[in-house]
C-alpha cells in the first residue's frame, strides 16, 4: 500500500519542477505519460466532492491518471492482476527464471524499442521451447509468463525479461502432467547459450530485411555480433518455492512495477535527486545514490515504454486462448486444489477494503458513516 499514499518527496513533483530543462526532448508517448503523472489526482483530471451522510463531513477526491507508468496508479491493478492469474495456475512449484543481454546490445534495442522488445520476448519463449524439447520434457509443453523490464536499480537502461515457470509441463496429448526436477527446471547453461543464439539470429534476420535500424556509429551487425558471442549469457534461475501467500508476493514483485517508486526517493534539493537502490553484488544491501534531476529524469524517461506495448506475455499451456482450458486439465492430473480468486468480480474500491480490512468509504471523522459522492468536479477545458 506504501505507493497508494502521499509521500513527502514523489516523482510528479520532481518532473513538474524541471520540466522547462526536457519538455522539448521527450517524443510523443513520453510527453503523455509526464502528462498523466504530474496530472495524477489533481484538478487537472477533474474528481468530486464526498460528503458524510451522517456528519456532514466534505473532502475533495481528484481522478486517478491510470496511467501504466506511474508510481500512484499501479496498486490495485497489480493486486487483480496477480489474483487472476494466481487462480489460473497450476498447483505446482515456481520457477523465476530471469533473461538479460550484454550491454552491447543497449544502444541496438533503444534505437528500436518496440520491435527489438518483441524479439526479445520471442527470443525468451522460443529458447525455453527448444531447451525444453533437448531434456526430460520431451515434446511437453512449458507454462510460462513473462514480463518485460527496462530499468536497473540505479534507473540505468537494462532491458531483460522476467519469467515465471509453472515446475512442470503438458504433454503433447493433454494427458500427462510431466514435473520438472526437484531442484531445477533446465540446464541454465544450455538454455543460456540457446537464448544468444536465438537472439542474435532474429535480430541479424531483422537488420536485414531492414525491419531494424543499426545505432549511430555503426555500418554493420558484424561488431556487435561479435561483442554478443564474446560475452558469457547468463540466464539466471531462482530456486522454487512454494505456497499461496508466497505465490502473491512472488508474483506482485515482477508485474506492475515501474522503473522507480515514490517510497524509494529520499529527498530532492538543491537541483538533486536522492533515492535508495539495493545493489545486488552487496548481497542485496540497501544503499543511497544522488543524481543530477536533469540526469534522474533522463534515465527516468527512457523506461516510458512505447504506446499500446503488452509488457507482460504468455506462453505454452498458460497463453491466454489456452489458459482456462489448459488450467483446469493441469489441476486434474495433478490432483491439488488450485488457489482461489477472492477478488473476482470486485470494483477497486471493493479491492481495497478486503485488502486492508477497512472500509474507504467510512467517514474518517464521525468513523459511522459513508462518504458518498456529492458533486462532480469537472477537468478543465
Amino acid at each position: 500500500m506504501d505507493d497508494n499514499r502521499r509521500h513527502p518527496v514523489e516523482l510528479a513533483d520532481i518532473l513538474m519542477a524541471h520540466q522547462d530543462m526536457f519538455r522539448h526532448t521527450l517524443c510523443s508517448c513520453q510527453w503523455r505519460a509526464y502528462r498523466a503523472i504530474t496530472s495524477c489526482r489533481t484538478a487537472r483530471l477533474g474528481g468530486h466532492i464526498q460528503t458524510c451522510d451522517t456528519c456532514g463531513h466534505s473532502a475533495q477526491s481528484y481522478n486517478s491518471c491510470r496511467n501504466r507508468h506511474c508510481p500512484r496508479c499501479q496498486y490495485v491493478k497489480k493486486v487483480q492482476w496477480v489474483d487472476r492469474l494466481a487462480a489460473n495456475l497450476p498447483a505446482a512449484k515456481l520457477f523465476h527464471l530471469v533473461f538479460t543481454i550484454p550491454t552491447c546490445l543497449h544502444p541496438l534495442t533503444y534505437a528500436n524499442q518496440r520491435k527489438a522488445y518483441d524479439l526479445l520476448f520471442k527470443a525468451a519463449g522460443d529458447s525455453l521451447r527448444a531447451c525444453a524439447k533437448t531434456t526430460h520434457f520431451q515434446g511437453a509443453s512449458l507454462g510460462a509468463v513473462a514480463i518485460l523490464h527496462t530499468w536497473g536499480q540505479t534507473l540505468t537502461y537494462h532491458p531483460h525479461i522476467h519469467m515465471i515457470v509453472p515446475a512442470g509441463a503438458l504433454s503433447e496429448d493433454a494427458t500427462e502432467w510431466v514435473w520438472a526436477h526437484k531442484r531445477y527446471l533446465l540446464p541454465v547453461k544450455s538454455l543460456s547459450r540457446l537464448f544468444r543464439h536465438t537472439l542474435c539470429s532474429l535480430l541479424e534476420e531483422r537488420l536485414a530485411d531492414h525491419t531494424l535500424s543499426l545505432p549511430q556509429n555503426h555500418t554493420s551487425f558484424d561488431s556487435i555480433k561479435e561483442a554478443c558471442y564474446k560475452t558469457n549469457w547468463v540466464v539466471y534461475c531462482e530456486k522454487p518455492f512454494k505456497g499461496p501467500d508466497n505465490l502473491i508476493g512472488y508474483l506482485g514483485n515482477y508485474t506492475h512495477r515501474v522503473a522507480i517508486s515514490n517510497q524509494r526517493i529520499i529527498a530532492h534539493e538543491n537541483g538533486s535527486v536522492r533515492f535508495w537502490y539495493k545493489d545486488y553484488k552487496c548481497a542485496g544491501i540497501r544503499k543511497e545514490i544522488a543524481l543530477d534531476a536533469r540526469e534522474f529524469i533522463r534515465r527516468f524517461m527512457q523506461h516510458i515504454l512505447p504506446d499500446g506495448f503488452r509488457k507482460i506475455r504468455y506462453f505454452g499451456f498458460l497463453a491466454l486462448r489456452h489458459i482456462k482450458v489448459c488450467g483446469q486439465q493441469c489441476s486434474s492430473l495433478i490432483g491439488k486444489d488450485t488457489f482461489l480468486s477472492q477478488l473476482e468480480g470486485l470494483s477497486a474500491f471493493e479491492v481495497l477494503w478486503h485488502i486492508t480490512g477497512k472500509d474507504p468509504a467510512l467517514c474518517p471523522v464521525c468513523h459511522h458513516g459513508v462518504m458518498r459522492a456529492t458533486k462532480t468536479l469537472p477537468a478543465p477545458g
